[in-house]
């Protein structure tokens, strides 16, 4: 039985006088009691509240029937009106479904089944042959729009909501639901671009801080964010790596100029060629060992070869290792020093002089240099950056070296000098001045607070997990250039030892023979 002496002295914290006659409150019922302990003395002690939802009635029930009568057209035009556009937003979201649809009912209508039977053999036979002659345009404009179609279908549209609350991404206030709109959605095979609008008082950022909890529930591997325009974003979802096979290194062009702003060292993940800028620009390459700074070094040289041979580029390099990566290919490079001592830092000082010397001739004639100045465009190469200045144990060569990089980088970008300075640990105590190379490259990395040492913060919200590249990936980076905010992800061309020694066959200064002297027998013959 229910206890109402015990629940009354929970709930009004005394017993009432009235207990004392036991046959009189006994008949009292649970709902009167507890409803009298609710006053306790002069104030009022509110029981347990209401926790159901008020139930709503549409505002149109309480309008007179003439009203409703005169009203009816109006709304069944809106509805009509309303359908409408819910059919035109369905054809616009699924073209490929709506026109074969549409179409097949119709040739079913007009023609019966076997023409329309015989019609769609002959447009698969057409499919079949479209992918044989050419498989890329066959992938961008027929299969990659029905899996855009499919996808949208069965995965985003389906779940949209429920993500998005759990996401803490939706919003309700005063009863009214805010909800980010799903707007289009787009599928590249590896990765699908589902363009969001986002509700009021909603930033990029809370979608960055929710990237994991998005990639899970739609099945992707990962997920990154990206702002079009005020209030719209880009998710893209990847469900494969593009840049899981090694990028083959082209054929050496004849000697001739290149694009120094845009020397092509790779492939994008979206199957565009990664353009390194080197004119006006400092470019600093961080991975740990194997993670594939070798490929994007010789990815450079080999790039630039047809202008070093023509004289455009001169290449002047400094390997500590003892030569163990410049010396794979010496003619490359017009000096090289294969230590970090003394003539390391005497070639560094060197060049630090040049670009003050050329700085000063260029006053007041030109602002950057051009190939008409008739002077080569210089590429200081550094592999192990760190022990020419910081684990060099002469204080004196150390403190001159980091005096002379940062006079190159700091100053070498109108003159025509770049530095490409490839280094294992970004922390400030190795490479003091890292920002001053405008052009960062990480590589593979080992902890996530180094992707935001080298691609600079919040990059790593943003998608750039360079401390998750695969060891098996060699060559594959997140890039970032001074004043672009969403990072870009590539592969380094695949350089081989067999491509080395062409590329020093290339390069190799030509050797002249002398034809032997006739003898004046054979002259006479």
């Amino acid at each position: 039985m229910f206890d109402l002496q015990g629940a009354a002295h929970r709930r009004c914290g005394s017993v009432p006088a009235c207990w004392a006659h036991p046959e009189r409150w006994q008949r009292l019922s649970v709902r009167r009691v507890l409803g009298w302990c609710a006053m306790k003395g002069n104030r009022w002690i509110d029981p347990a509240p209401f926790e159901g939802a008020r139930p709503q009635v549409p505002w149109w029930v309480w309008l007179p029937g003439w009203v409703k009568l005169v009203l009816a057209p109006v709304a069944l035009v809106w509805l009509t009106v309303r359908l409408a556009v819910k059919l035109t937003a369905l054809a616009i979201h699924y073209p490929v479904v709506a026109t074969v649809g549409l179409g097949g009912y119709v040739a079913y209508r007009q023609f019966g089944l076997s023409p329309l039977v015989l019609a769609l053999l002959s447009l698969v036979c057409a499919l079949t042959v479209w992918y044989g002659l050419d498989r890329a345009s066959f992938l961008r404009h027929g299969w990659y729009r029905l899996l855009t179609e499919w996808r949208r279908l069965t995965v985003y549209v389906p779940q949209w909501r429920t993500v998005m609350r759990l996401a803490e991404l939706a919003k309700e206030v005063r009863g009214k639901e805010y909800l980010p709109k799903l707007r289009r959605v787009r599928s590249d095979g590896w990765r699908d671009k589902v363009r969001v609008r986002m509700i009021p008082a909603q930033s990029p950022e809370q979608w960055e801080a929710r990237r994991d909890n998005l990639a899970h529930s739609f099945n992707a591997r990962s997920c990154r964010v990206r702002v079009l325009k005020p209030r719209v974003l880009e998710l893209d979802f990847i469900h494969a790596d593009p840049l899981s096979r090694p990028v083959v290194v082209p054929q050496l062009a004849n000697a001739g100029e290149v694009d120094l702003r845009r020397v092509v060292v790779g492939r994008t993940e979206t199957g565009k060629p990664w353009r390194l800028k080197l004119l006006g620009s400092q470019v600093l390459v961080v991975g740990v060992p194997g993670a594939g700074k070798g490929s994007v070094l010789w990815s450079i040289v080999w790039q630039l070869a047809p202008a070093i041979k023509a004289g455009m580029v001169r290449l002047v390099g400094i390997d500590p290792k003892g030569g163990m990566e410049l010396g794979q290919c010496p003619d490359a490079f017009e000096k090289v020093v294969y230590d970090n001592g003394p003539e390391a830092v005497v070639l560094l000082e060197e060049i630090a002089a040049e670009v003050k010397e050329r700085a000063t001739r260029y006053r007041g004639i030109r602002r950057l240099w051009a190939r008409s100045t008739g002077e080569p465009f210089t590429v200081l190469i550094v592999d192990e950056l760190a022990d020419l200045i910081a684990y060099q144990p002469d204080r004196t060569l150390r403190e001159r070296a980091t005096r002379a990089v940062q006079t190159i980088t700091s100053q070498g970008r109108a003159p025509g000098y770049a530095v490409v300075g490839l280094v294992q640990d970004p922390r400030k105590e190795v490479v003091s001045f890292r920002h001053l190379f405008t052009t960062r490259v990480a590589l593979r990395l080992d902890e996530p607070v180094q992707v935001d040492m080298v691609l600079g913060d919040g990059v790593r919200q943003r998608g750039a997990a360079a401390h998750e590249i695969s060891e098996n990936t060699p060559g594959v980076a997140w890039l970032k250039e001074d004043g672009q905010r969403e990072p870009e992800r590539a592969r380094a061309f695949h350089v081989t030892d067999a491509d080395l020694v062409e590329l020093g066959v290339y390069l190799a200064p030509a050797t002249v023979h002398e034809f032997p002297e006739l003898t004046d027998g054979r002259a006479a013959a």
